[in-house]
């Protein structure tokens, strides 16, 4: 198979992705600091046996749009009716697994099974900056101070060291092509428009034991303690979820980590249950 690029109408923007494969439809959501290639492995290693589809969302990647108010659950709602997609496991990272949340609450019926890494959540509570550890509170304060003066790249470097490496990691743990691609993914979103005002889901913590999917949540033990402390309560909070903790590695485990974590989506994946 070769991969196919696609582009789809919603409301005022065009979601680009990639899709290759034939099968049981897998849709990969990208985080925050990142776009459609952080799922790069991922995609090549599940396309002889499913249908794997990743795409940008506003503001990232290739995807185009003029600013407006939008919902990301419109959006993925979107592609997948624009693909003739009609149920999914979804697979999310972070701001991706957020909506993969809130979108299975919405649709519970196009939603076969749910994978979530280090996911956001809606209406989770969020520490406070006197909540953080002395030297992980220092990171958001740099990161502010240089969005302030619009040195992206340094944003941009910093990120690299929270998200890639882990807060309490020494900066530039992660080398490579991994490290290459977070640059190069996360400068998009850092120096485009905003894209609007999302109207999200906003309880989605609320209604957790709502999800009926089967549900996997994975983490690294390198990632931000409270995300950390957030998938152990998502793991209790979720009807019969498993959990997968991954050692060795942060907020992007599926970068690090590749080989270990296509082991553990394929047999969440291939379980019949």
């Amino acid at each position: 198979m070769t991969m196919r690029s696609f582009s789809i109408s919603s409301g005022k923007a065009r979601m680009t992705g990639l899709e290759d494969g034939e099968g049981p439809a897998v849709v990969f959501l990208h985080a925050g600091v990142a776009d459609k290639r952080m799922w790069r492995d991922q995609m090549a290693a599940f396309a002889d046996r499913y249908r794997v589809v990743a795409y940008d969302r506003r503001g990232f990647g290739e995807t185009r749009y003029e600013p407006d108010s939008f919902s990301h659950i419109h959006d993925l709602r979107a592609v997948l009716d624009g693909l003739g997609i009609e149920q999914a496991c979804l697979v999310g990272c972070s701001q991706g697994g957020r909506f993969s949340v809130d979108f299975a609450l919405a649709h519970p019926q196009r939603v076969s099974k749910l994978v979530l890494v280090a996911p956001a959540i809606s209406g989770a509570p969020q520490p406070k900056p006197d909540d953080l550890p002395p030297d992980i509170a220092a990171l958001p304060e740099q990161v502010e101070q240089a969005e302030d003066q619009k040195h992206f790249d340094l944003v941009n470097r910093i990120e690299a060291h929270m998200w890639l490496d882990g807060p309490r990691s020494v900066d530039g743990r992660v080398q490579g092509s991994a490290r290459d691609l977070f640059l190069h993914m996360n400068i998009i979103p850092l120096k485009s428009p905003s894209p609007g005002k999302d109207e999200a889901a906003a309880n989605s913590f609320e209604r957790l034991e709502e999800i009926v999917a089967p549900t996997l949540i994975i983490w690294g033990d390198l990632d931000f303690p409270h995300v950390q402390q957030r998938c152990i309560l998502l793991g209790k909070r979720i009807k019969g979820a498993k959990t997968e903790m991954m050692p060795g590695t942060a907020h992007l485990p599926n970068l690090e980590q590749p080989k270990k974590f296509n082991a553990l989506l394929q047999a969440f994946l291939s379980d019949a249950r």
